[in-house]
């Protein structure tokens, strides 16, 4: 994903000239080191001053250009954060803050790098859009949307490296704000966003070797939440299973929820996202995925999947 972004922005760059990129204390690698090696006017390294990286992200939109801020994620949204409430929630600026690697992503560099509860975080603000995209073809629509759009700030949650193509063959294009059928059953419906939906396409094909038909569905924009689409997806599945990597509190399991107790929907639901406490486990990130009860095994046994 972290790739997929650092090669579209540097072609969006060559041909759009507001586009600019404010990192906080990162080494440029890829097509983001091609960026600042060719546009060196607009690359700016703040070193280990996010907030100062923020703030300079909000002068320049306010001058006419389009800039990102990128850096890890605990660094963009928590270190900052008064900045980024205040510098571009509040103005409601057209700034895209690209957190690398969401959730536990960074796990062996522990809880300091651990963005566990930046969904909750994020969507809590005022004016500011939420996206994870579930994969790299994911992570390109979305870069070209936030070089473009003008509604105002965005969290863009990108993976690290690694991530599989999942949405090569969905029948429907990536769109903001809308849930995205990846495939399309009547059964069993699972709502996934980010790295994690990896995982949930694995459930998802053990419950087809159990003769069910699923729905597997990325809900790439956290906020605005697609909630028409989730309340239909509520309505016309007997199962609905959200599989993410963020904390309980504000999550995507929790609007479900929500959603289905309002809609008066008689579906089971069934949620699985991190524990709700900082895991003092050192291993890579599969280990300690698996130590908040995000593992194959371990949902499928919930699930009743044997």
């Amino acid at each position: 994903m972290r790739n997929r972004f650092a090669d579209v922005f540097y072609e969006l760059g060559q041909v759009d000239p507001r586009l600019c990129l404010v990192v906080a204390d990162i080494s440029p690698a890829g097509s983001i080191a091609k960026f600042r090696t060719e546009f060196p006017d607009r690359f700016v390294n703040t070193g280990v001053a996010e907030q100062v990286m923020i703030g300079m992200c909000a002068g320049l939109s306010q001058r006419g250009l389009r800039p990102f801020a990128y850096t890890i994620a605990t660094f963009t949204l928590y270190r900052p954060f008064e900045f980024v409430r205040d510098d571009l929630c509040y103005q409601n600026l057209p700034v895209t803050i690209v957190g690398i690697g969401g959730g536990v992503t960074y796990s062996t560099l522990g809880g300091t790098h651990h963005a566990q509860e930046d969904i909750a975080i994020a969507t809590a603000v005022p004016n500011l859009s939420v996206i994870a995209p579930c994969d790299p073809s994911e992570v390109e629509a979305a870069t070209r949307w936030c070089a473009e759009q003008t509604r105002g700030p965005v969290y863009l949650r990108l993976g690290k490296a690694g991530e599989p193509e999942l949405t090569a063959d969905a029948p429907e294009p990536w769109q903001f704000g809308k849930l995205r059928p990846i495939t399309r059953g009547t059964d069993v419906c699972i709502l996934t966003y980010g790295p994690i939906a990896k995982l949930a396409a694995d459930i998802a094909e053990r419950f087809r070797e159990l003769g069910q038909s699923v729905s597997l569905i990325s809900a790439h924009t956290l906020k605005p939440l697609d909630e028409d689409g989730i309340v239909a997806a509520l309505k016309s599945h007997q199962r609905v299973v959200v599989i993410e990597e963020t904390a309980p509190t504000g999550s995507l399991g929790h609007r479900v929820k929500q959603l289905a107790w309002d809609s008066q929907a008689t579906c089971s639901i069934d949620t699985f996202c991190l524990e709700d406490e900082f895991i003092h486990h050192y291993g890579n990130h599969q280990q300690l995925l698996a130590a908040h009860g995000l593992e194959q095994g371990l949902i499928a046994d919930r699930l009743g999947l044997g």
